[in-house]
């Protein structure tokens, strides 16, 4: 490829510029070979001539295409070069506020000078797990790697971060330091990881300080080794430094600080612990006011300097040595004020006595003041033959003053270093480590010293080992991708360290003029000069002849020789040493004792490691021969460093200081540039660019470049070959690419042209779009404007018609109109003669026919009358006849009765007439009956006959009238003429009259009609107000929903805030259920433990009174009923003795009081049924006056029935109980035993035949008792019919009726009623009849009163129901007054109170049933004394019965069918039961069978022992239940299956234990015979908690294992996976994995597998019988942890914020919405967790350019934050050049918009967080009386009751 194909027209360049390093321009004009000028055009369309040299072919530097602006790597970038990498960083640091990006193995990170929420620990937890070129370049990505790669490789990593002050070195350090302790936790509790991150503060305090780059810059270089064990938990850590800068202790520049430490303590010198140091304000003293102002901006010493204690304390620093270490720090402040007063000579120096900071420092620090007067301005000489004292002058005193406070602070850092490194150590090995080096980046002042030579070489050395690991990477990957390689000529600077630090070096020379007694500065810079002259990495200033230049691999640095000996020597006075060597306090005489007299501080580690030992500079000795120099320490730890970082893998990290203001998000490009230079940045950028920097894998080339490719190319199924024939086709030069194994390697700059077809490729086919959309839209168009003029010209001719058919259609319809109006006219007139005509004929023929009805009607009425006349005659005659023929009857009957009477009295005293009349009674009446019907047969033929005969009288009438008609028409023919004139003038006269009534009529309906217009004018204005009135009631209407709208709204915003209230405060429950489950899980590992430590082969248990199922279990027992009153209880403490009822007499003191207000209720409710039987007892005899004597004999029948059952039950209950108890306690006595045994059940039969029997006996006894009452009855009955004689005589009703009353009113008659009939037959039918319904009637009362009693009984319920909702509203207004704390605590209240009364309503129930049980159990025990006493001496009985008893036992059998849903088991069964039902118990082997039978089966025997009222086994059960569920849980603590099940089956339980407590709010939905299963003795509201609990650490532990089982597959599946083929074709150039990363192995899932697992998970949850509300609640917390990682992700990673994800991201979110769907969960709340992600979808696609799309984007996003929007749009990568970015102007307008939003300041979404779980109460349909146990479950041990 040329350079003419590569400079062409449009192609951007960048040209060196003198402001900013370089500028962009554009080429206007092709290049051709031989141009002496490049034509360009630069951003602000200034056009400029580049001069091209010819001979050097030095072109300008191309410019990568925008796709490529912003990579994450540098060496992604298709051309590299250092514009390319300046541009790059600057736009990913202004723009998108990135401070991080990679440059291949270099984390390259930018100081913002701002805070950014970037280092929470969700985003620890985010890159946790992630390969490093997966995420954003971030520091936390580089340690990831490190602890990744320890644990793969097993082998110790290094980070190693530099840069010059205030780059950012230490917070960095400071980070990945914190990164390890999150991730790599210690497993223990010793908080080592805490320890690790509170070294920073202190090591902060003593080491850092101000300079004029940086307020907290580090002055010292460290190297922390993080120690893990074989599990990768932090166990300890070493800390080594390196050449502390000692001159700034007694020196500081204008505006800088000495060491943090100083300030801090004068800040809190005001503190009572610190009177003792005596020190005021830092600019009160020398060493701290020397560099002007001493506070910095934002920075509270008093508080930096708290923390620091606080970290000392952490580190178990005593507080008695931090005392000490202060009173040292003060002592060096007092020695920079003492005042050194020159004598006269100049030679000599002194002290003044009265100088008070000498006295301090001598008093802080134990010493001898005139000693230290003396030596300060004194100093000893030794000769070989005396010793002699030399005074110093001023300056001396000075030189020496300083050194010693140098010399103190130096030996206090060792130590405290020393002391950090011991609290570090651990006792435990360690397998591996992580280094992190915070060292000094290279450093170029005006004036440069000894300490920047230092560190100089230092970076020398780091940047041979970087480059050269550099080199072997890249070596690697080309081996690795069998490559064939060259050697890379990269920067060896091995020639310059060698001038340092080799034989004669700079460093030797140093030292041995440091080694003469008058070696001076200047004569060590001549030996330079002489020695390195010809050497090309040293120079001589032309103007200096005191200092020298060392061309460094970055820069060349010119360093000053003044003062290199002095620091090398670094030289304090032996005395003065001396003198602090005997200080009174220990630690300051341990600070300066020789090495040899110290212990080592650290161990050496084995052979196989590093040594870990402390870099300070060795002690000071006395002898100076054999004190080795600053310089010679330094090269030895850094020898020590070298072989550190030589035996681990590094990881790098260059901090680059944007700008020297410190200004945030500010970019200085010539201050970048020089870093970039001197951090090796650009080196790496150089030894990849003379590679192949550029590596796509076949797959992704293919994706992106398919489209260059021809058909011929195109290889089926081999997407290798297929790339290299087009390649091959493409690229001439075979030297600018190479195919490796699994990428394909490309020189630098090809990329870039390829990117560059590829856009020519596109722009092509968008012309030939942009053509054919063109030409379709030209030739619609035209289309559209033919069919518009064809419309016209339709329209027109079709108006100019209509007008034309209009035109003759009204000429046609007027002929019409004239021709219908003429013949109307002629038609009015003919009709108004007629109609007259008929009218005077109507009224002629009226008359006359009127006349002739006048005259019939008057003969009718004359007829009517007389024959009413006639007739009433007729009747007089024919009444007085029969009145007196009636007399004469009546006489005559009477004297004939008379007669009968006494006949028939006389008959009725005899016997035989009775036995007749009762033996005929029966034939008569069917005699009678027969009569009856015979008449009634004859009844009916008579009103046949009579209807016949009826209707032929009709019809005769008929024709009578007819003629009647004809006769009187006959008669009125000769009248009718002159009537029909009479009639006729009549009509004329009626004729006038009616006109004039018609004009009249027609006045009034003028007149009315104008009224009713009025009227309806008027009408029409009240409308119209009306109308006004009913807008302005509609306009006060609308205000007032408004109004109640907002206040609805506002009690729905109170609402929803209770209810986050609410949530919060139950999560935070859960929260604790669950630490406390950890807390339990942790405390049974550490007794584990501690058994195993402690075990001894003798070991015994203790006594103990309780079980070990008590001691082991957290909860309380079930609390049993209390003893009800004294004579029980003394019984009891008979039976039981006094050492057990010791514990129950506490509580009967208690209760003694209770018990009596008991009683006294028990009487008030005695005396209010007393008085309710005496209001019955009144009701009764009100209604004895209307009830027979028969129903007092039924009443007191039943009575007496009711009595004698009572009495009889009662006693059989307590016999009952008695035996069954006496043999139960016998039984379990001496269950050991099988006689025991079969006589427990021999005794069982007896009881149950005896019950039989008395059964038997019971019916008999009342079926004689029943005979006896009714023959007494029929004895009474007898004596009444005896008193009627027979009498055949017909009676009527009333009479009979009238006749029986008169006999209840007297017995003493003697009359009676037989003469009624012959026999008397029907007076004993009506009396049968009457006890009938005297009998219906009792009944009818009976049922009255029942209902009554009912009534009653649900008016008082609803009242009482009444009541409690008037309390409930009142309760509701009042907490909706309140605050919502208050609202919450006034329920609490309120729920404590109702708990309360309940509780003692429950307890007043219990005491009166235990009373109950005590008493029986007495008679229990009696009545089993006597049973055994029957069985010894009835042995013989027994044996005759025993064939009976058998068949009894059959029957007995049968009954036991009847199952009471309980199941009992013995106590020694119990671990069984546990291990076979929870413990052993697969979920497979109750599949079959229904749902959570476990926990129905536990249910069950709960409700046995609740039944015997066994509290101990009730406890020893539901202790043994948990204990079993945890210890299965734990077992299998990664199995969702078994978690799952349990997790029903524990919430089962708990709703059996709610459904069968007995509360009425749990009963509700309870069938009847669920009722009857109800616990009846014990209360579990307690349990009910426990098991709550319980339940709540499943939920925890199940969503713990689901959420581990989905996280790998989330990224893969929602933003990786090609969900829609093609999408990801197009994806961004640039992107790839890193190498070092990549695990082998395909850990690809598809969407379809996270579908899948969301489908087993809700099935297997489904099939195990969870609650829905629970799976719902499962399936919306992993709903959110999918939503939560991608988001994450997606925020994190910039190669993934583009459209086509959008789109896949949308698609994804449909299919999960789609199996929700499926599901029946889409309408419930969990498709709102996704709403972020849907949204964050959504903004990837929508538009991003205009205001109007801001403000969508701000109304649309309403469930991201602030942070997460613009994050999102500063990370959006276009997909190709047509695709513009997204501009800095649009993300500040969206910042506007989105100012008043108060989001969270968090970026990311916390992924570990769980919502709150509900259990809803859900009641089971079941009885359990209907379960089935399986024989697979081993169950057979228990037995159904």
């Amino acid at each position: 490829m040329s350079i003419s194909e590569l400079y062409t027209k449009y192609t951007r360049v960048w040209i060196p510029d003198p402001d900013d390093v370089w500028k962009s321009a554009e080429i206007v004009k092709d290049y051709k070979e031989g141009d002496k000028v490049l034509h360009l055009k630069l951003e602000d369309e200034t056009p400029l001539e580049y001069p091209i040299n010819s001979s050097a072919k030095q072109m300008p530097f191309l410019r990568n295409p925008d796709i490529l602006v912003g990579e994450n790597d540098l060496t992604a970038l298709s051309y590299l070069h250092e514009p390319a990498v300046l541009h790059n960083l600057k736009v990913r640091f202004l723009e998108s506020n990135h401070i991080y990006t990679y440059c291949g193995i270099v984390l390259v990170a930018i100081n913002p000078y701002e805070q950014l929420p970037i280092y929470g620990e969700d985003v620890i937890c985010a890159y946790s797990g992630q390969n490093m070129g997966d995420m954003d370049p971030h520091i936390f990505a580089v340690a990831e790697e490190a602890y990744k790669q320890m644990a793969r490789d097993e082998k110790n990593q290094s980070i190693i971060v530099s840069g010059e002050s205030g780059a950012g070195k230490t917070v960095s350090a400071k980070y990945a330091m914190r990164y390890f302790a999150t991730v790599g936790g210690s497993a223990s509790d010793t908080s080592v990881e805490e320890k690790v991150l509170a070294s920073s503060p202190i090591m902060e305090s003593i080491g850092n300080a101000k300079t004029t780059r940086n307020d907290n810059s580090s002055r010292f270089g460290k190297y922390i080794q993080i120690g893990f064990d074989r599990k990768y938990h932090i166990i300890g850590a070493n800390m080594r430094t390196y050449l502390l800068e000692k001159s700034r202790v007694v020196f500081q520049a204008d505006d800088e600080r000495n060491y943090h430490i100083f300030y801090q303590l004068c800040a809190s010198a005001s503190l009572p612990e610190f009177k003792d140091l005596l020190l005021g304000s830092a600019e009160d003293f020398f060493f701290t006011n020397q560099g002007g102002d001493a506070v910095i901006n934002g920075v509270d010493d008093a508080e930096e300097f708290e923390k620091t204690r606080q970290a000392f304390s952490l580190l178990g620093v005593k507080e008695s040595s931090q005392m000490s270490i202060f009173k040292i720090i003060a002592a060096v402040l007092h020695l920079g004020n003492v005042e050194l007063l020159s004598e006269r000579d100049g030679e000599s120096c002194s002290v003044s006595r009265e100088d008070e900071h000498l006295n301090y420092f001598c008093e802080l620090l134990g010493v001898e003041h005139d000693q230290m007067a003396h030596w300060l301005c004194h100093r000893k000489l030794i000769t070989t033959s005396e010793t002699y004292v030399k005074s110093m002058s001023k300056q001396q005193a000075l030189n020496a003053r300083n050194a010693l406070a140098k010399l103190i602070y130096a030996q206090l850092f060792n130590w405290i270093v020393e002391h950090i490194n011991k609290a570090l150590h651990t006792t435990l090995k360690q397998h591996s480590f992580i280094g992190v080096l915070d060292i000094y980046g290279f450093e170029t002042f005006e004036f440069n010293s000894f300490e920047q030579f230092c560190i100089n070489y230092a970076n020398e050395k780091l940047q041979q080992q970087f480059n050269s690991h550099v080199f072997k990477l890249e070596q690697e990957e080309y081996m690795k991708e069998q490559i064939p390689w060259t050697l890379i000529d990269f920067y060896d600077n091995q020639p310059c360290i060698d001038l340092i630090e080799a034989k004669l070096g700079i460093l030797d020379l140093l030292d041995e003029e440091c080694k003469v007694p008058k070696g001076t500065d200047q004569n060590w810079a001549q030996k330079l000069y002489d020695r390195h002259s010809s050497s090309q990495h040293f120079q001589k200033p032309r103007m200096s002849n005191i200092s020298f230049i060392v061309i460094h691999f970055a820069d060349k640095v010119e360093y000053q020789c003044d003062g290199f000996l002095e620091k090398n020597r670094d030289t304090v006075y032996e005395e003065q040493v001396n003198i602090l060597k005997a200080s009174k306090y220990q630690m300051v005489a341990d600070l300066f004792h020789d090495d040899k007299d110290s212990a080592p501080a650290t161990t050496t580690a084995k052979s196989s490691k590093v040594n870990i030992r402390s870099a300070r500079p060795v002690l000071k000795t006395a002898n100076k021969e054999h004190k080795k120099t600053v310089g010679h320490q330094f090269r030895n730890s850094l020898q020590l460093l070298m072989e550190t970082l030589n035996a681990t893998t590094p990881h790098y990290v260059r901090c680059i200081k944007p700008n020297d203001e410190k200004l945030p998000f500010s970019f200085d490009p010539k201050r970048a540039v020089q870093q970039l230079r001197a951090c090796g940045v650009l080196e790496t950028i150089r030894i990849s660019a003379a590679g192949y920097p550029s590596r796509w894998t076949y797959s992704d080339f293919f994706n992106r470049y398919r489209m260059l490719m021809k058909k011929k190319d195109i290889v089926q199924n081999d997407k290798k070959a297929t790339c290299k024939n087009m390649l091959e086709n493409i690229i001439k030069d075979p030297d600018k690419f190479q195919f490796g194994r699994t990428k394909i390697f490309f020189r630098a700059g090809q990329v870039a042209y390829l990117e560059k077809l590829r856009s020519d490729k596109f722009r092509a086919a968008t012309i030939m779009i942009q053509k054919t959309v063109r030409g379709w839209l030209q030739r619609v168009k035209y289309k559209r404007m033919k069919k518009a003029a064809v419309t016209i010209q339709r329209y027109a001719r079709g108006h100019l018609a209509r007008r034309l058919a209009d035109y003759l259609r009204k000429t046609r319809a007027a002929i019409i109109f004239q021709k219908q109006y003429r013949m109307l006219r002629i038609r009015r007139v003919y009709q108004r003669i007629r109609q007259t005509t008929i009218i005077i004929q109507a009224y002629c023929r009226g008359m006359f026919i009127r006349r002739s009805y006048q005259q019939i009607l008057q003969n009718h009425k004359a007829i009517i009358i007389q024959k009413y006349v006639r007739g009433w005659m007729a009747r007089k005659k024919f009444s007085v006849l029969r009145s007196a023929a009636i007399v004469i009857q009546c006489y005559f009957r009477r004297m004939k009765a008379k007669r009968e009477l006494k006949q028939l009295k006389i008959e009725a005293r005899s016997a035989e007439h009775l036995k007749k009349l009762n033996v005929g009674m029966e034939n008569k009446i069917v005699q009678l009956q027969m009569k009856y019907n015979d008449q009634t047969k004859e009844y009916k033929q008579l009103t046949e006959q009579m209807s016949v005969a009826a209707v032929g009288y009709s019809t005769e009438i008929d024709k009578l009238h007819k003629e009647l008609e004809r006769y009187k028409q006959n008669q009125g023919d000769g009248n009718q003429l002159s009537s029909l004139q009479e009639e006729i003038e009549r009509l004329h006269a009626v004729l006038e009259k009616a006109y004039s009534e018609r004009k009249i009529l027609e006045e009034n309906y003028t007149n009315e009609k104008n009224s009713l217009q009025k009227r309806i004018v008027d009408l029409e204005k009240e409308n119209t107000l009306l109308k006004h009135e009913k807008e302005e009631l509609n306009k006060r209407t609308l205000n007032q929903s408004k109004g109640l709208k907002d206040d609805t709204s506002q009690k729905m915003i109170e609402n929803t805030q209770l209810h986050k209230d609410l949530d919060e405060e139950r999560l935070r429950y859960q929260n604790l259920v669950k630490e406390y489950s950890r807390l339990e899980q942790r405390y049974d590992n550490l007794r584990e433990e501690v058994t195993l430590i402690k075990q001894t082969p003798g070991h015994r248990r203790n006594p103990s009174n309780q079980s070990s199922l008590e001691s082991d279990s957290n909860y309380p027992s079930v609390s049993t009923s209390e003893i009800g009153d004294t004579e029980d209880t003394l019984s009891q403490v008979d039976e039981m003795g006094v050492e057990k009822a010791a514990m129950d007499m506490t509580i009967f003191l208690k209760l003694q009081k209770r018990v009596r207000e008991l009683e006294q209720e028990r009487k008030k409710l005695q005396t209010q049924l007393e008085k309710k039987e005496e209001q019955k007892k009144t009701q009764r005899i009100e209604n004895k006056d209307v009830n027979s004597p028969n129903h007092e004999t039924e009443v007191a029948y039943d009575s007496l029935k009711r009595q004698e059952l009572e009495s009889e039950n009662k006693k059989l209950k307590n016999d009952l109980n008695e035996l069954r108890k006496a043999i139960a306690e016998h039984a379990y006595q001496n269950d050991s035993s099988g006689d025991t045994q079969d006589s427990y059940s021999l005794l069982l039969n007896q009881l149950k035949s005896a019950n039989e029997e008395l059964e038997v006996r019971k019916e008999e006894v009342l079926n004689l008792r029943t005979q006896i009452v009714n023959a007494a009855k029929q004895k009474e009955e007898t004596e009444i019919n005896a008193r009627w004689p027979n009498s055949d005589k017909h009676i009527e009703r009333d009479d009979a009726i009238e006749a029986y009353h008169g006999i209840c009113e007297t017995n003493r008659k003697t009359n009676d009623w037989g003469y009624l009939n012959e026999d008397g037959e029907l007076g004993l039918a009506y009396q049968g009849l009457k006890q009938v319904a005297r009998l219906l009637e009792a009944q009818l009362q009976d049922h009255m009163r029942e209902h009554e009693q009912e009534v009653e009984a649900l008016k008082s319920q609803i009242e009482a129901v009444m009541e409690e909702k008037e309390k409930q509203e009142q309760v509701f207004s009042q907490a909706l007054q309140l605050s919502p704390e208050a609202r919450v605590e006034f329920s609490v209240q309120q729920e404590i109170t109702r708990l309360t009364d309940e509780n003692l309503d429950l307890k007043e129930i219990v005491e009166k049933l235990e009373k109950n049980e005590k008493k029986l159990k007495k008679q229990l025990k009696i009545y089993m004394k006597k049973v055994q006493d029957l069985e010894a001496a009835q042995s013989a009985v027994q044996a005759e019965r025993k064939r009976p008893e058998l068949i009894r036992q059959v029957t007995v059998q049968r009954k036991e069918k009847d199952f009471q849903g309980m199941l009992e088991y013995f106590r020694e069964d119990e671990p069984r039961l546990v291990r076979n039902l929870i413990t052993e118990l697969k979920p497979q082997t109750v599949s079959a069978t229904v749902p959570c039978l476990p926990a129905y089966i536990l249910f069950m025997c709960i409700r046995h022992a609740d039944y015997i009222n066994d509290d101990q086994k009730v406890h020893s059960l539901l202790t043994s239940t948990i204990n079993g569920i945890k210890r299965a849980l734990k077992k299998h603590n990664e199995d969702f299956e078994i978690t799952s099940f349990w997790l029903a089956n524990s919430a089962r339980l708990l709703h059996c234990l709610k459904q069968y407590s007995g509360d009425e709010g749990f009963m509700k939905q309870n069938t009847d015979k669920q009722n009857e299963h109800c616990l009846r003795n014990f209360d579990l509201t307690e349990y009910r908690q426990v098991m709550s609990d319980l339940s709540i650490h499943i939920y925890q532990q199940l969503i713990h294992i689901a959420e581990a089982m989905l996280q790998p597959m989330i990224v893969s599946a929602m933003l990786e996976n090609e969900s829609i083929q093609g999408m990801f074709g197009v994806k961004a150039p640039g992107y790839r994995k890193r190498s070092s990363s990549m695990v082998d192995g395909d850990n690809t899932y598809s969407l379809e597998a996270v579908i899948r697992q969301l489908n087993s998970f809700y099935v297997m949850m489904a099939e195990h019988g969870l609650d829905p509300e629970i799976i719902q609640q499962v399936v919306r917390q992993l709903l959110y942890e999918i939503n939560a990682v991608t988001l994450n992700n997606l925020l994190l990673r910039k190669d993934v914020c583009s459209w086509s994800t959008g789109m896949q991201l949308r698609y994804n979110i449909s299919q999960l919405e789609d199996w929700l769907r499926g599901k029946n969960l889409h309408q419930s709340s969990i498709v709102q967790t996704l709403e972020p992600l849907i949204q964050a979808a959504q903004l990837l696609q929508v538009k991003k350019k205009t205001q109007e799309d801001a403000e969508a984007i701000c109304s649309m996003c309403t469930a991201l934050t602030t942070q997460q929007i613009v994050k999102i749009l500063n990370l959006y990568t276009p997909l190709n050049e047509f695709e513009e970015r997204v501009t800095v102007s649009f993300i500040r307008n969206i910042q506007a918009e989105l100012q008043e939003r108060n989001d969270p300041p968090q970026l990311l979404l916390d992924f570990k967080h769980t919502f709150p779980v509900l259990f809803p109460y859900n009641p089971s349909a079941l009885s359990l009386d209907t379960l089935h146990i399986p024989a697979s479950l081993n169950l057979e041990f228990l037995s159904r009751v």
